[in-house]
């Protein structure tokens, strides 16, 4: 199953949910990649932590070979890197995304993804899509080749609004690229359950019938500490609560 994780808005957990995911689909025995399209990186820094900074084949190689004539292209699995964990792989992000953006787009390269996901799908069970915060040609490649398409939601009436739009581009995708692309839902984050503003934005997004996944992702500090060592938090604390709803959440994924 491929899964992209998309909001069109920053700063709504796109990466920690990602990886987080992806962490426990590993952990549970399943061959899991994750696919950091994002040149700021995050999902890249937290899965590699230090390994982040060395020279790694990575995902804008992968797509700057399509630009070159060559006698033999490299799969798309020699841009790929295994984490510290067992089971778990990264095709790490580059800052070198934002300089081949236009090349790429001007060329008509929106498949190449799709193309390539088709194979690794044979040496994966799991793989996420961690996507720039716009609809950029990165992020249509990968609602292109996705089967699924993951919301987060940050309770925020920004967040709120840009939903709606985004929502409409998924639609546009599923029409004219990718008819098999299922929005798997909404995930709710940062959810403060005795505050009254998030509980009320919440229901109406149930009550407008939109698909809001269970169980919500509580707000935790354990989180930052999980950034800042690199650990995703089955493997920082897997007894901690917002663990156990990472978990909840992707069992009820699968």
């Amino acid at each position: 199953m491929q899964h992209v994780v998309f909001n069109q808005k920053g700063g709504v957990g796109k990466s920690t949910i990602t990886c987080n995911l992806a962490a426990i689909s590993a952990w549970q025995g399943l061959r899991t990649l994750v696919i950091d399209l994002d040149s700021q990186g995050n999902s890249t820094r937290y899965l590699l932590g230090a390994q982040a900074l060395e020279d790694l084949p990575n995902v804008a190689e992968f797509f700057e070979q399509s630009l070159k004539f060559t006698i033999r292209d490299k799969s798309a699995s020699e841009y790929i890197v295994n984490t510290r964990w067992e089971g778990l792989d990264l095709m790490p992000s580059s800052p070198q995304l934002d300089e081949l953006h236009g090349k790429l787009e001007s060329r008509h390269k929106i498949y190449k993804l799709r193309d390539a996901l088709e194979l690794l799908s044979e040496d994966y069970d799991q793989i996420y899509i961690d996507t720039p915060p716009a609809l950029n040609f990165y992020t249509r490649c990968a609602l292109i080749a996705a089967q699924g398409c993951l919301i987060p939601f940050d309770c925020d009436d920004f967040s709120r609004r840009a939903l709606y739009t985004l929502l409409e581009n998924v639609q546009e995708i599923q029409a004219d690229h990718n008819a098999d692309l299922k929005v798997e839902g909404i995930i709710v984050n940062q959810f403060q359950s005795r505050a009254n503003l998030p509980q009320r934005m919440v229901q109406e997004l149930i009550d407008e019938g939109l698909p809001v996944l269970q169980p919500y992702l509580g707000s935790s500090v354990k989180i930052r500490e999980s950034h800042e060592q690199a650990l995703p938090m089955i493997f920082l604390d897997p007894s901690h609560k917002l663990t156990q709803e990472f978990v909840a959440l992707h069992d009820a994924l699968l």
